[in-house]
C-alpha cells in the first residue's frame, strides 16, 4: 500500500484502534479461565483422560490430539506452552508429545489495519520511513506477522510486527497457569516432587516468551550472533535497519527456504561447504551456550544473489550453563570411542540424583542405551539430539533432577543436526563434527586456564594462604584451653516438613475425635441416669458422637490418600 492514508483508510484504522481497546478490556483472568475450561471440554480432553476403552498408547495419542486442538483454539500462550511441553518428554508420554509436535504456530493473518495500528504506535513517523508496505503478509505466526516493504532510501525490507493484544493475553494466561502449576506441584508424589520443578519450567517459558515479545531483544541477539557467524563465509545474519519493542525492520532476503531451492542451484562442493559451515557454527554456538533454539529449515533462507544462507527468526534463543554444555560434549566424545563408563560419568555431571534414585539401575539403563552409539561410523545413522533426549527420559524415570534449559538445548541441537544432514546427506554429519573437536577442546582450555575466568579462584587461594597460619593458631589455642566448640544447624527438608505437618494434623484429628466421642458418651450416660434431664443434653451428646465419627472418617481418608501417593 502507498504510505499516505486516505480518509477511508484513516477511518478504518481508527475503528481498528477502538476494537483493539475494547478487546483488551475484555481480557480478564476469570474470563480466560472460563475459556480454557470451555476449550478443554469442547475438545474432549477431560473425557480422553478418563477413557479406558482403548489401549494405553491409543488413549495417549488421542489425548495429545485433543490437547493440540484445544491449545490451538486458546491462542498464542497455549500454543507456545504446548511447544515447551513437547520438548519435555520426561513430563508426558511420547505418544502425547509426538502429537503436540504438530502444533501449528502459523495462524490466519489479522487484517492489515489492525497491524497498522501497532506500527503507527511504535513508529509515529512511519510514513517518512517507508515508501510502501505490502498489506499481504509474508508470514503469520501466533505472536507476529511479517510484511515486505521498501524504505525511503530504496532498500527492500522485511517488517515484523507483534500482533495486538498478544502481550495482554499472555500476561493474563501466564498468571492463571502459574496458579495451576503451584497446585499441581503440591499434588505430585514425593519422588516426582523432588525431581521435577514445574514452577521452574513455567518461569523459563515466561522469560523466553517475554524475550520473543520484545523485538529489541531479538535485534540485540542478532548483533551478538553476527560476530560469531562472520568466520563462516557461506552464512550471515540480515542487517537490522530499525527496531522498537513491537516492530522490527530488517534486511529483506530474496530467496528460498533451505528445503525449497532448485536442485541444480548448488554444486556438490557448495552444498558440502554450507553443510560444514552450518555444522561447525551450530557446534560453536551450542558449546558457548548461547544458541538459536529453533534452527529448522524454514528459518534458513538461501539468498538467490549471493548463495549464502541467512539465519532468521532470533526470537527464541536458548542459554545453557558452560558446565553442562562441556559435560554434554564430553559424553558425545566418549561415546564415539566406546568409553561408556566415562560417558555415564559425564551424564551424571548433568543429571542430579535424588534420594529416590537407584544409581545401579540408572547406570545399567544408560549403558544399554549408549552401547548402540559406539563409534562415528555407526553413529552416522543416529541423531545425537535424539540420543540426549533418550538419556533425559531415562534420568527422569529414575527420579533425577533435569536442568530446565536442557530440553530446549536438546531440541535445538537435534533440529540443527537434522537441517545440516538434509543439506548434504552423502556426508557423515558426525565426521564433520569430529573435525571441530580440536576447536571445542581449545575453547575449554581457554575458558579453564584463562586469568579472567580464574581471577576469583586466585584471589580466594591468596586469601587462604595469607590467613591459614593465623586461623590454625586460633584453633590450636582453643584446643589448649579445652574450649573447642562445634555449632550444628540442622534443617529439615521441605518434604520432611510437609510430612511432619501431615502427621501432626492426623494426630490432632484423632485427638479431637476421641475428645468429642468421650464427651458425647459422658453426656449420653448422664442423660440416661437422669430421665428428667433436658433433651438438649441428649442432642449435645449425639452431636459429639457424630462429630467424632466425622473426624475419624476424615483422618482415615487422609491416611488412605497419603498411602496412595507414596
Amino acid at each position: 500500500m502507498a504510505v499516505a492514508l486516505n480518509t477511508e483508510e484513516r477511518n478504518e484504522l481508527e475503528r481498528a484502534r477502538r476494537f483493539i481497546e475494547r478487546e483488551r478490556r475484555k481480557i480478564t483472568p476469570s474470563k480466560r479461565q472460563r475459556e480454557v475450561v470451555k476449550a478443554l471440554v469442547k475438545h474432549g480432553v477431560l473425557h480422553a483422560l478418563r477413557d479406558r476403552s482403548r489401549d494405553e498408547e491409543a488413549r495417549q495419542r488421542l489425548l495429545g490430539q485433543r490437547l493440540r486442538a484445544a491449545f490451538e483454539e486458546l491462542g498464542p500462550t497455549f500454543i507456545k506452552l504446548g511447544q515447551v511441553i513437547m520438548t519435555r518428554q520426561e513430563l508426558l508420554p511420547e505418544a502425547v508429545t509426538a502429537e503436540l509436535a504438530y502444533l501449528l504456530d502459523s495462524v490466519p493473518p489479522l487484517p492489515f489495519h489492525y497491524m497498522m495500528a501497532v506500527l503507527e504506535d511504535e513508529i509515529p513517523n512511519w510514513a517518512e520511513v517507508f515508501r510502501w508496505i505490502d498489506p499481504n503478509p509474508l508470514g503469520s505466526a501466533s505472536l507476529a506477522q511479517v510484511y515486505r516493504a521498501q524504505l525511503a532510501d530504496g532498500r527492500m525490507a522485511a517488517v515484523k510486527i507483534v500482533r495486538p493484544l498478544v502481550d495482554r493475553l499472555f500476561q493474563v494466561d501466564i498468571n492463571n497457569v502459574r496458579k495451576l502449576v503451584r497446585r499441581l506441584q503440591r499434588l505430585l508424589p514425593p519422588q516426582l516432587e523432588v525431581s521435577i520443578d514445574l514452577n521452574g519450567i513455567i518461569e523459563d517459558y515466561y522469560s523466553s516468551t517475554m524475550n520473543e515479545l520484545d523485538l529489541r531483544r531479538e535485534a540485540e541477539i542478532m548483533e551478538e550472533q553476527r560476530g560469531m557467524v562472520q568466520e563462516f563465509e557461506t552464512l550471515y545474519i540480515p542487517e537490522v535497519y530499525h527496531v522498537t519493542q513491537r516492530v522490527l525492520v530488517m534486511e529483506f532476503i530474496d530467496g528460498w527456504n533451505l528445503k525449497d531451492f532448485p536442485v541444480d542451484f548448488f554444486t556438490f562442493e557448495e552444498r558440502l561447504e554450507r553443510m560444514t559451515d552450518l555444522a561447525h557454527y551450530y557446534v560453536k554456538a551450542f558449546v558457548e551456550g548461547n544458541y538459536h533454539a529453533d534452527p529448522h529449515a524454514s528459518n534458513l533462507m538461501v539468498d538467490k544473489r549471493t548463495k549464502r544462507i541467512a539465519i532468521l527468526d532470533w526470537g527464541l534463543v536458548g542459554r545453557m550453563d558452560a558446565a553442562h554444555t562441556e559435560a554434554i560434549f564430553r559424553m558425545l566424545m566418549h561415546v564415539r570411542v566406546n568409553q561408556q563408563e566415562d560417558a555415564i560419568e559425564a551424564l551424571l555431571d548433568i543429571y542430579e540424583p535424588t534420594r529416590y534414585t537407584d544409581l545401579v539401575r540408572l547406570r545399567d539403563q544408560l549403558r544399554s542405551l549408549l552401547i548402540h552409539y559406539t563409534n562415528s561410523t555407526q553413529a552416522s545413522y543416529y541423531n545425537w539430539g535424539n540420543l540426549l533426549l533418550s538419556t533425559i527420559v531415562i534420568a527422569a524415570k529414575n527420579y533425577c533432577r533435569i536442568p530446565n534449559g536442557l530440553a530446549l538445548w536438546t531440541k535445538g541441537f537435534s533440529a540443527a543436526e537434522g537441517t545440516a544432514r538434509w543439506l548434504c546427506p552423502e556426508i557423515s554429519y558426525h565426521q564433520l563434527v569430529e573435525i571441530a573437536d580440536v576447536q571445542i577442546l581449545r575453547r575449554w582450555m581457554m575458558r579453564r586456564f584463562n586469568y579472567h575466568t580464574n581471577a576469583s579462584f586466585a584471589a580466594e587461594f591468596a586469601k587462604l594462604t595469607a590467613t591459614l597460619p593465623r586461623r590454625l593458631n586460633k584453633i590450636l589455642e582453643h584446643f589448649e584451653w579445652n574450649d573447642f566448640r562445634v555449632n550444628l544447624d540442622a534443617q529439615l527438608s521441605h518434604q520432611a516438613v510437609r510430612t511432619l505437618h501431615r502427621v501432626v494434623n492426623k494426630l490432632l484429628l484423632a485427638t479431637m475425635s476421641g475428645t468429642f466421642f468421650l464427651g458425647g458418651a459422658i453426656l449420653l450416660a448422664f442423660a440416661d441416669t437422669r430421665p428428667d434431664t433436658h433433651g438438649g443434653i441428649v442432642d449435645l451428646g449425639w452431636g459429639g458422637v457424630a462429630a467424632s465419627v466425622a473426624l475419624g472418617i476424615s483422618a482415615l481418608w487422609s491416611t488412605i490418600r497419603s498411602k496412595k501417593r507414596i
